[in-house]
């Protein structure tokens, strides 16, 4: 026989088996299928939380943090701030050391639509500069960004998402066209396409890492022209009320904006490196920065590394889960024994008629290769009860708790390959059946 032909024999033998042994194989398929469903519950809420925002760029982008904070809470040892003051920020992007830097805080304005259907409305929205759409590499679907020149002239313009456009202008080419902002006037110059990396990287705070993605883009000159509110967490260590803008004034003494660079070759990272400790022992020697932290520079993972996006009870449920799947496997060898020891007749026979130990193995291993097919299915259900029930919950990742084609795929190969390997042990014993024995006790 070919192999496929051998495959398809030793199948309908499998089958032939299970119809035999109804309740067994029932019980062989129920407790792969918790342990499956359990695994995948977890395995998938740990890939969506610790996937790439970023494939193929991430290792380019990097975040710089810098200390500008008083001695006043300072332990020995403390990492620098997460977020950057506006002096520093403001100064690294006028430098620009980088391949490509942007600055950027979050938003959130009142938008006053020109048509009587539609009311007002509150938009989640972000104050950036030029870099931040090549750097992440956003899509658009109709115009571009603004450049560095809009930046250092405040220009009144703005770029919105796919569901802003849709939700102003019916989904059409709206270019040229104005949107009013916290009562200002701004002409749209792009309509940025589908992007809502996950988890949102380039800010954390407020647990925004998970949240909707932003529709409204304002340079952030721009956005402190007009007086747009900034929202997010704000640090402050002195007192600002009697600067222009208060606590989110250029000089004041507080940390706020997020700052990205892109660096594309490790001779730049480490130069980029060596420029930020110059910096910061520049503003030591005059006085702005006071304690003796050094400046960090994390790539995008090692930074979601650091601010443990992955929460450390979803590794545990994880594991846990992972630990009954080994537990169901154990109980499945038992059974896969008890099931495979019963026909030693049969497998006798099949010996004595010149099977080989190498055909009876294959023959078991793929009875339990089938019975984890029919797992991994049953499987699937349960995970998809699990991630509905996941959703249910009050966490800012519920909404992405899905199963993707990846996920998908590797229900059904994790099923697989569990129930071969919990057969190992059985399929082994039951080649080992001496064919002479078996005939003479029938």
């Amino acid at each position: 026989m070919t192999g496929n032909s051998l495959f398809s024999y030793y199948l309908q033998l499998a089958l032939r088996s299970f119809k035999r042994n109804k309740v067994l194989t029932a019980l062989m398929v129920i407790a792969i299928a918790l342990g499956i469903g359990a695994a995948m519950t977890t395995l998938t809420v740990f890939y969506v939380l610790s996937g790439d925002p970023l494939p193929g760029q991430s290792q380019n982008i990097f975040h710089p943090r810098l200390e500008p904070r008083s001695m006043v809470g300072y332990v020995a040892g403390d990492e620098p701030a997460d977020d950057m003051a506006r002096y520093d920020a403001e100064a690294l992007l006028r430098e620009a050391r980088a391949d490509r830097q942007a600055m950027m805080t979050s938003g959130n304005v009142a938008i006053e639509p020109r048509r009587d259907n539609l009311p007002a409305f509150r938009q989640n929205s972000r104050f950036t500069s030029a870099d931040f759409f090549p750097m992440f590499q956003v899509p658009f679907q109709y115009g571009g960004p603004w450049t560095s020149k809009d930046d250092a002239g405040r220009t009144r313009v703005a770029v919105i998402g796919k569901q802003l456009n849709q939700r102003l202008f019916g989904g059409v080419n709206s270019v040229g066209k104005s949107i009013w902002a916290d009562n200002q006037e701004l002409r749209v110059i792009g309509v940025i396409d589908t992007w809502h990396p996950q988890p949102g990287f380039y800010d954390l705070s407020m647990e925004r890492g998970f949240g909707e993605a932003e529709q409204l883009f304002v340079p952030f000159s721009t956005s402190r022209d007009l007086k747009m509110s900034p929202q997010g967490s704000i640090s402050c260590w002195d007192d600002s009320s009697a600067l222009p803008e208060g606590n989110r004034s250029s000089n004041a003494k507080c940390i706020w904006i997020q700052y990205w660079v892109e660096l594309n070759t490790p001779a730049k990272v480490a130069a980029y490196r060596q420029y930020l400790s110059n910096y910061a022992a520049q503003q030591r020697a005059s006085g702005s920065y006071e304690r003796p932290t050094e400046p960090k520079l994390e790539s995008v993972m090692q930074w979601l590394d650091y601010k443990r996006v992955v929460p450390a009870d979803v590794r545990l449920q994880m594991w846990l889960a992972f630990g009954f799947l080994a537990v169901c496997l154990l109980n499945t060898v038992g059974l896969l024994l008890a099931k495979f020891l019963r026909r030693s007749g049969e497998i006798g026979v099949r010996r004595a008629l010149g099977a080989t130990r190498r055909a009876i193995f294959a023959q078991c291993l793929i009875e339990a290769g089938t019975i984890g097919l029919a797992g991994g299915v049953l499987g699937l259900l349960l995970a998809q009860f699990g991630l509905w029930a996941v959703r249910q919950q009050s966490v800012s990742y519920a909404a992405l708790a899905r199963l993707d084609p990846a996920m998908l795929a590797t229900t059904f190969v994790l099923a697989v390959a569990a129930s071969v390997l919990a057969g190992l042990l059985p399929a082994w014993r039951a080649c080992q059946v001496t064919p002479a024995i078996q005939l003479k006790s029938q």
